[in-house]
């Protein structure tokens, strides 16, 4: 007898996991209890790549006993490798990107997807809209963060406010348009990403979002603003060849 075609999620949430064995169980325990609450289908992928910890055992072993959670092993290291990788490999009509921090709460997810969001192409977490607060953040790391948002609007993206923060969905089928012409592996991969997105005429929305700081953050504020500066010029290059169709 042929079995029943499995249903489409609703929703991925992508998780892109390096070293993250000490994070990575609270994030997981605080999606699993928000996607019970709710009444769609939806499936969670970690994409642990290149790590020197038990990330990949750890999600393994939660993956027994939380279905929704699909685990993929990357040789490689790079946040913008895991996230492209798990967003060609989601299927949801919606696409979610989230840190393992949870900086943001994943309860407002629901704030990225219809109906409080209605005609969602793509939505990315805002630290600067109107309405957004951020919590505990130092004011020297602000002030080198604005200064990086500054640049990235005067090269790549203006107008937007908070390209860098790392929640963001896009809908399935223009996930399915963009990542694959994604060639930036590293921090700056969501500029390239939205960059593509703006070219191919999709609309971006930002959406206002409480925001905690965690000392813990992998960004390394000048080391890596540094490297995107570098990653800016790539992308101006990229679209000057017709890369991006």
């Amino acid at each position: 007898m042929a079995t029943a075609p499995e249903k489409t999620p609703y929703l991925s949430i992508i998780i892109p996991a390096h070293n993250e064995e000490a994070r990575l169980p609270s994030a997981l325990e605080q999606i699993a209890a928000f996607l019970k609450a709710q009444t769609y289908i939806a499936e969670v992928i970690v994409v642990e790549n290149g790590s020197s910890d038990g990330t990949f055992p750890l999600a393994q072993r939660f993956a027994e006993t939380f279905p929704p959670l699909k685990v993929i092993h990357e040789e490689q290291r790079g946040k913008g490798l895991a996230v492209k990788r798990g967003m060609l490999e989601a299927r949801g009509e919606y696409r979610f990107v989230c840190d393992t921090d949870l900086s943001m709460p994943i309860t407002e997810i629901q704030k990225f997807m219809p109906p409080l969001l209605p005609g969602v192409q793509v939505a990315i977490g805002s630290r600067e809209a109107s309405g957004a607060v951020r919590y505990n953040e130092p004011g020297y790391r602000h002030f080198i963060g604005r200064a990086f948002n500054l640049m990235v609007r005067i090269m790549a993206l203006p107008g937007l406010q908070d390209s860098q923060c790392g929640f963001k969905i896009f809908r399935g089928d223009i996930a399915t348009q963009v990542f694959p012409l994604q060639t930036l592996e590293g921090m700056s991969f969501d500029v390239e990403v939205l960059f593509i997105c703006r070219r191919k005429g999709f609309q971006i929305a930002e959406v206002p979002i409480p925001w905690y700081f965690n000392p813990d953050s992998r960004v390394r504020l000048f080391r890596d603003s540094f490297r995107m500066f570098f990653d800016l010029i790539t992308i101006r290059f990229n679209a000057m060849r017709g890369r991006y169709g």
